[in-house]
């Protein structure tokens, strides 16, 4: 490791930022939701207005940080939600969004009020450049064992998929180069591209009987032709053969297998609220009335390189560079955060003052110190200096 995993800078995040003198692969931030209480940056009565004039500078400049293959998340709740989507279309271009996710971070549901009981926020998710973003919008934690229900002699798991493309979208006028005959045996099961003895020749049809075309080309038939499978099946025309796809649960793919992220995230799945409570809670007490849980920005880490620069400029309770850490520690990861805070008074009264907290960079600061002591990777608190 040549530096530290966490850096914080103290200050207001639009003089930051143009003199951090970095380019980030990955930003993720958790703006003032505009609720109606007062926040740091509010220049008026709380009106979407303001708040639109509050976030787009900063935007602005964060696009200016932000590397060209990188991309940028940001959390926001109902009462901002169309306002920012519209903000971020003008700042990184409508071309350039790649999701909008609702996550479940209060599994109960909102009690207080009336109407109805709120359980989700959003993460809305733009690249600097959609065509060049290294973004990889899978995992592997959704990969449910069980839909691999079959076992080689080798004991690897796998299941049939049919090498036919279903989507009839795809057909041997949108996609000519596909449409063409293979040799099977479904007594051996094997399947080539030219014919052999006991083969029977197959091209690829819809359940309906009208041409088809296959998924993979013919070079990489040839390639691979012991994950593919000749079979007989039955139709609505009745007995067929017809050609499958061995599918691995275990592919060579560093990791192992991933499967594409949903749009909906639940909090069993990255944590809610409370656990988020329960986490800052264990390492610096209850400090901060609303933390993100580190399995948001773990799930978020994952969609990037594991050496990825990470920026948070409104890094609240510090939660982004503890998940910086804590991924770091699980995957041998060298990624660095950056985490920008402003000295907002905390409230007279409040825990994080009573706990000697006096601002809310100084919960920022208490905390990633905190976790570079338990976790480890190191903290450079450079206060209001940002110089290298």
């Amino acid at each position: 490791m040549t530096g530290p995993w966490n850096t914080f800078v103290e200050g207001d995040n639009l003089d930051v930022l143009p003199r951090l003198g970095l380019t980030a692969d990955l930003i993720y931030i958790d703006p003032p939701y505009n609720t109606g209480n007062d926040f740091a940056y509010r220049d008026d009565h709380g009106s979407h207005a303001a708040w639109v004039a509050m976030m787009r500078p900063r935007l602005e400049a964060a696009r200016e940080v932000l590397a060209e293959t990188g991309a940028i998340f940001v959390s926001i709740d109902d009462n901002e939600v169309a306002h920012l989507r519209l903000l971020m279309d003008e700042v990184y271009g409508e071309s350039n969004f790649l999701a909008q996710v609702v996550v479940n971070l209060n599994p109960k549901g909102r009690q207080l009020g009336g109407g109805f009981a709120t359980s989700h926020e959003y993460l809305l998710v733009y690249a600097r450049d959609a065509r060049r973003t290294v973004l990889d919008a899978t995992t592997t934690d959704t990969v449910d064992e069980r839909d691999f229900p079959l076992t080689a002699p080798d004991g690897r798991r796998f299941r049939h998929l049919p090498l036919r493309n279903t989507n009839k979208k795809f057909n041997p006028v949108t996609a000519r180069t596909l449409h063409f005959s293979v040799w099977g045996d479904p007594d051996s099961g094997l399947v080539r591209t030219t014919p052999f003895e006991g083969a029977v020749e197959i091209s690829p049809v819809f359940g309906d009987g009208s041409p088809a075309v296959w998924r993979w080309s013919r070079p990489r038939i040839d390639e691979r032709p012991d994950d593919l499978v000749c079979r007989r099946v039955k139709g609505r025309g009745g007995e067929r053969v017809d050609v499958f796809q061995r599918d691995w649960l275990h592919r060579d793919t560093p990791g192992g297998r991933r499967k594409k992220l949903r749009t909906v995230w639940l909090a069993e799945e990255v944590g809610s609220t409370d656990t988020a409570v329960a986490e800052l809670k264990a390492i610096v007490g209850h400090v901060f009335e609303s933390p993100k849980p580190t399995g948001l920005i773990r799930r978020i880490l994952g969609t990037m390189p594991d050496d990825a620069v990470v920026l948070d400029f409104f890094a609240g309770s510090g939660t982004t560079g503890h998940a910086v850490a804590l991924q770091n520690a699980e995957d041998g990861g060298t990624r660095t955060c950056i985490s920008v805070n402003s000295a907002e008074p905390t409230r007279e009264g409040s825990n994080a003052r009573n706990a000697g907290l006096l601002t809310v960079a100084d919960i920022t600061r208490a905390r990633l110190r905190a976790v570079a002591e338990t976790v480890g990777g190191g903290f450079d608190d450079r206060g209001g200096t940002i110089e290298p």
